[in-house]
């Protein structure tokens, strides 16, 4: 009998994303056994750290071939342990890994899966996903009659509230075999930075065409780094070669949700809204008083950045 939660563990070199200690501590509502599934390899110790969230159980696939993120090894392992043991629900982080795992795994189980959630509501002994549709214009309720049911949740939806456990930890027999492994990774690049990961803050200074050049980020930049917060750009931005597109926010890009989100010089185009709306204060800062960034505004500075922001700066440091 299909039982529990299952929250399949994001992590990367031995440190769990953030998402993934999120949706342990939502999983904890829905009143049955919640359970963390942890893939990688040398990674045993990360039981510990998902207990401190709640997690009743953790289902541990310690192997060499799951050092680095594979597709195909990850989903042919997850698809044969969820057959095995059976659960209720499988929920993943909207991040780069679960939008690429999900759908693999959904597919060889066969299952119903829900992606982009903005919320979950649990009654009667059912789940209901919340998600945006027509780019965050309209919002779906969403079940699922398959089982098991799947979804993918976006970060920073939910508190992190500890709730201290020492969970039973299951060694999965090892299902992927090196046919499943059909990508190659050749090289693996990390970006080292001080700023927080733009889908995981908890704020966001981004910046648009307002922003001018270059130079528009590097203060933009300073900004951020005054209260820890993470740099995002529009589309526009990202084409004109400003900044790297791995800083892109909207329906192309990341999907963020922070507590605050200062849009600088960002007219508002429905596809960066799609990626941005969800924050819970939204900031911008345009010279036109017609952007349509303001409909979606919290608060609203008509004006150019390139003389807001150095005066916000100078406030913000006395």
């Amino acid at each position: 009998m299909a039982k529990g939660t299952w929250v399949v563990v994001d992590q990367r070199d031995g440190k769990i994303r953030k998402v993934s200690l999120e949706l342990i501590c939502k999983a904890r509502e829905f009143g049955d056994e919640v359970a963390a599934v942890i893939m990688g390899s040398g990674v045993e110790g990360l039981a510990a750290e998902v207990g401190k969230y709640g997690a009743d159980k953790v289902y541990l696939a310690d192997d060499a071939k799951f050092a680095q993120y594979n597709t195909g090894a990850y989903a042919a392992q997850l698809a044969a342990m969820a057959k095995k043991y059976e659960p209720a629900t499988i929920i993943f982080g909207h991040s780069a890994m679960g939008k690429d795992l999900a759908p693999r795994a959904a597919q060889k189980l066969e299952a119903g899966l829900v992606t982009d959630c903005t919320s979950v509501e649990f009654a009667a002994g059912k789940l209901t996903f919340v998600r945006p549709i027509y780019a965050a214009k309209a919002f779906a309720k969403v079940t699922v009659d398959t089982a098991p049911v799947m979804a993918t949740i976006r970060a920073n939806i939910y508190d992190l509230v500890e709730a201290p456990k020492s969970p039973e930890v299951i060694k999965a027999d090892i299902a992927a075999t090196d046919a499943d492994m059909y990508q190659t990774v050749k090289q693996f690049i990390a970006t080292i930075s001080s700023r927080p990961e733009l889908t995981e803050a908890n704020f966001i200074v981004s910046g648009g065409r307002g922003a001018k050049g270059p130079e528009g980020f590097t203060m933009l930049g300073e900004l951020a780094d005054l209260f820890g917060a993470a740099v995002g750009a529009s589309r526009a931005a990202v084409d004109s070669g400003w900044i790297d597109n791995s800083y892109q926010v909207g329906q192309t890009g990341k999907v963020v949700n922070p507590i605050l989100y200062v849009a600088a010089g960002i007219s508002g185009a429905i596809q960066h809204v799609a990626g941005m709306s969800s924050s819970k204060n939204i900031v911008a800062i345009n010279k036109d008083p017609e952007a349509a960034i303001f409909t979606v505004a919290d608060f609203g500075v008509v004006g150019d950045m390139h003389a807001v922001v150095p005066e916000l700066i100078k406030q913000i440091k006395k």
